[in-house]
């Protein structure tokens, strides 16, 4: 069967964030130095030689470059400085396009103005949707005491109701449903053509009992981020780890369990409503302040080039988590006005950050790892079953 090569691919990647790793040679220390490496795994030299060689069908059905984790040791023992880590961190972001139906990942990735222009643009939305169902908030200035609780806490959803004169939480909630429903369709969507293109296009048979035997390593792997812990430095994993899981509860919190969490009653600190938001934002802010610092300062090689998505994910995370604390902040201070201007402001920046850079931009990968991890898995399961040599283990 003929392989069709691309002379265009390595300029393709170049737009995706790629640097000057023309210099590699193959000699082989990046993969000695991986400990994802295993049996006859040539990682991350495979992907590299698919690249070089402009195997971009290949290159659509590997797993490979959402099994590395971006610890940099194979960068920092590469001797031409090919950087072998940030290759493979553009791979990511190429692949993200090719899974993505709608092409505005290509879009967000390539011309920065795409992604600026949906996110100001979605902004702008939710700020015109609560200036047309909410009226200027006179009474929460003039009365504030009618919302705020016998505790001194204010009254988010009464707040919002009395301003508008109208069930205007009702609204809020069928809104974040909607919400909801278009980020798991798109999600969905997009990993299922994963699966196309990593599972089905590469004609591999799998029998349906491993799709359930094996999905146990989806649920380990997005809950451990077990590949990252085999990296020397174990300092990134464990940063890692704080996000994902602050992240991941932040995310269930906003579009699953909204009504639990936007209630009257102001609880205790230790309610567990309020503990999981506390471990959400401290999780988050401690890998935000991490990862900025070490973009500032470049001293780690992981941290040395960045895209600009590295950037706007820091910025919009940082924003939704800083706003979500002035107004926990405003609200248990029970001031109405301040607390009503600032959940509009949250919600100007939280909406568009979900809605763009969770199924399009930096923030898919929480999903795509996973199922990479599941699917490799699935690969590795049905190739020893059929006693065949799996060529995914060779160059």
């Amino acid at each position: 069967m003929a392989i069709r090569v691309d002379d265009n691919f390595k300029k393709e990647l170049v737009k995706f964030g790629a640097g000057d790793w023309n210099h590699c040679f193959h000699c082989g220390n990046c993969t000695a130095e991986c400990p994802l490496t295993e049996d006859r795994f040539i990682f991350p030299r495979r992907s590299i030689r698919l690249v070089q060689l402009g195997l971009v069908e290949k290159m659509e059905t590997s797993l490979d470059p959402w099994l590395c984790y971006y610890c940099g040791d194979c960068s920092v023992k590469c001797p031409q400085d090919a950087n072998p880590a940030e290759l493979m961190m553009s791979m990511r972001r190429w692949l993200t396009s090719v899974y993505d139906w709608t092409g505005l990942s290509r879009k967000f990735y390539t011309t920065k103005i795409w992604e600026l222009g949906f996110i100001a643009g979605f902004a702008v939305l939710i700020l015109a949707l609560f200036a047309w169902f909410l009226p200027p908030a006179s009474d929460l200035f003039s009365n504030p005491g009618r919302f705020v609780n016998e505790q001194g806490g204010v009254m988010i959803n009464s707040l919002a109701e009395g301003v508008s004169g109208e069930k205007f939480l009702h609204i809020i909630h069928i809104g974040d449903w909607i919400m909801a429903a278009i980020i798991a369709f798109l999600l969905v969507t997009n990993i299922f053509n994963m699966f196309l293109k990593t599972i089905v296009k590469d004609k591999l048979t799998i029998p349906l009992y491993m799709y359930f035997t094996e999905f146990w390593h989806l649920i380990y792997n997005f809950v451990t981020q077990k590949n990252m812990s085999k990296c020397e430095k174990k300092n990134y994993w464990i940063f890692h780890l704080f996000l994902m899981t602050g992240y991941t509860i932040m995310f269930i919190v906003v579009v699953a369990l909204l009504p639990k969490f936007q209630t009257e009653e102001v609880h205790k600190w230790y309610h567990w409503q309020r503990i999981l938001g506390y471990y959400a934002t401290i999780g988050i802010m401690i890998f935000l302040v991490y990862s900025a610092i070490g973009r500032i300062k470049k001293e780690d090689i992981k941290f040395k080039f960045s895209h600009p998505s590295d950037w706007l994910y820091i910025v919009m995370l940082g924003l939704t988590v800083l706003s979500g604390i002035v107004l926990h902040a405003f609200r248990l201070l029970g001031m109405p006005g301040a607390t009503y201007i600032m959940f509009v402001l949250h919600m100007a920046i939280l909406v568009p950050m979900l809605v763009v850079e969770v199924p399009f931009s930096k923030w898919s990968h929480l999903a795509y790892r996973p199922f990479a991890a599941y699917f490799h898995r699935l690969k590795k399961s049905a190739y020893k079953k059929s006693a065949l040599t799996n060529p995914a283990f060779a160059v």
